[in-house]
């Protein structure tokens, strides 16, 4: 029956996103800097410091937080799962309007 891989492939990704709860919207970007002291290795700009944050819209603003070094690859990886959500949301939806595109195509053939 035609659909049923369609089916079996929504169904995977709905399984799937239960792995996904520990997702973080944004983006995780790395800024470089001067300190500012005048003795610092930063100071002529080819050893900038660096840091991380996570951009993020909150309210329809864009909020930045900063990332402590230890909790980069958590976070980075948190990010990506948002990511995979957003893909795996979009297959769904994909498939679900082509579901009610041939229902509504074979109800209308019926009623002619």
């Amino acid at each position: 029956m035609p659909g049923d891989d369609e089916l079996e492939l929504r169904g995977r990704l709905v399984r799937s996103l239960s792995a996904l709860r520990e997702m973080l919207p944004g983006s995780l970007v790395e800024r470089r800097r001067k300190c500012g002291k005048p003795n610092c290795r930063c100071a002529d700009g080819k050893q900038l410091h660096s840091g991380f944050q996570v951009s993020v819209m909150q309210d329809g603003k864009l909020s930045t937080f900063h990332i402590p070094t230890e909790l980069v690859e958590e976070v980075r990886s948190k990010v990506e799962m948002h990511k995979q959500f957003q893909r795996a949301a979009g297959t769904i939806c994909q498939v679900n309007m082509r579901r009610l595109l041939r229902r509504k195509e074979t109800k209308e053939r019926s009623a002619v």
